[in-house]
Formats: C-alpha cells, structure tokens, sequence
C-alpha cells in the first residue's frame, strides 16, 4: 500500500503588496514547486468572492494542494522550503491539513493524483475535494445554478469548512470542504434541492470536460486561522 498523504493549505492576506504577491505566486511557484523532493502532485489554487463560491474572484486568499511520497517529505518541505517560508511569511494566517485518500473517482489534468491508501470510514472526519473543468459552452448554464448552491451550503449541519477554489477563473473549479462525518456530507449531496439539480442538470447537459471527486480522513492539521488554531481544533 502506498505511503503517500496529501495536504492542502490555505492562505489569507490583507495588505495589497501581500495580495499581489501572492497574485503573482500562481505563475512563479509552480515551477518552483516541480523541484521539491517527493511532491508528486500540487496545484496553486485561487478562491472565490463571498464565502468562496463565487464567479468573482477573492484576492486575499490562496490555497496550496500537495500529494506527497510519504509524510517525511511533506514534513520536510513544510519546515525547511524557502518557497513555504515565503507564503507564511506573507500571510496574515494560514493551516495545513495533512490527510490520507479514501476515495477518489476522476482525474485532474489526465492524471490520478490522489492514491487510496485509507479505508473509508463514514464515522470520523472527512474532507471533500471536487473539481471540473467546465465546458466553455456550458460556463453560462454551470455558474446560473453556483449561487444558490452556495447559499444552500452556509450553516449546515456538521459543515466544519468550507471555499471555492479552482487554477483557472470561471472555466477550472473546485471545492474543499470539511464534515464532521460522512453522514452530515451526504445529508447536504443528496438531500439538499439545490445540490441535487446540479447533480441532474450536470447528467443531462454534460457540463464538464474532466472531474474529480475524493474523500479524505484528515489526522493532522497547524497553523493559525480566525485568531487561533485551526479549524480542525477539537476534532483531531
């Protein structure tokens, strides 16, 4: 079985030259990234407006994914990169979660990036990742239905976290989100009436060209996020 995990960290800024640094970061650190010993898999990820599902884009907070050959190598890069030190450094605040696959169904730019290495269990944590890309032909019809799904989204039950992310604005999206467990995830996919008519008219219309969607068991995370710890505090 393979020993590899993945994390995905996030970043907020607020002074402007720290926004267009990091602006500027989704061009320059991926082929500084290619370089780092045992990172298999990373994307720079940008966020959405408003609670993060938006078309309009959010300036002030990034995200970092990172699959990795095993925890050595994360836990190297995480304490030792200048390229990480750089981003902390610039950052108001920022976490890290550190998790193993559970499930993966899809591929990300042609590739398998997450290896299932954990068995599923629908009692503990979960985080969620979803992404597409979207049909130039279908953006019109796809992002019609993102703002109520959004609205649909806020305040739900066992919802610990949750953004919009994507590398492409408008046309390469995802989402990261994190559930007390899986219960309350799919109290909210297969129940909630917004989610469920994405998931028809997504059937029907065929919005995407390539999609992904994988379950993780977070069991690590750090950083400083809302003023202290993260939001993954009291739960692992």
């Amino acid at each position: 079985m393979s020993n590899s995990i993945v994390t995905i960290s996030f970043f907020r800024y607020g002074a402007s030259a720290s926004k267009w640094w990091a602006f500027r970061q989704m061009g320059l650190a991926p082929a500084q990234l290619q370089k780092v010993k045992g990172l298999r898999f990373s994307k720079m990820l940008g966020s959405g407006g408003g609670n993060g599902f938006s078309i309009w884009p959010n300036f002030g907070a990034y995200g970092l994914l990172g699959v990795w050959d095993d925890e050595v190598a994360a836990r190297d890069f995480f304490e030792n990169s200048p390229t990480f030190a750089s981003f902390r450094q610039q950052s108001s605040a920022w976490w890290t979660a550190f998790m193993r696959a559970a499930q993966a169904h899809g591929q990300w730019d042609g590739q398998a990036p997450f290896p299932v290495n954990e068995p599923y269990d629908e009692r503990r944590l979960v985080a969620v990742i979803t992404r597409a890309t979207i049909f130039p032909g279908q953006l019109l019809r796809f992002w019609r239905f993102v703002p109520s799904v959004s609205r649909s989204m806020a305040g739900r039950e066992g919802l610990i976290f949750s953004l919009g992310i994507g590398e492409l604005p408008i046309i390469q999206q995802a989402t990261f989100s994190l559930w007390e467990n899986s219960q309350f995830m799919k109290q909210y996919a297969y129940q909630s009436p917004q989610h469920q008519e994405v998931i028809r008219r997504t059937r029907q219309l065929g919005w995407y060209k390539e999609e992904l969607f994988a379950r993780f068991h977070p069991y690590f995370a750090e950083g400083n996020w809302d003023g202290g710890g993260t939001p993954l505090d009291g739960y692992l």
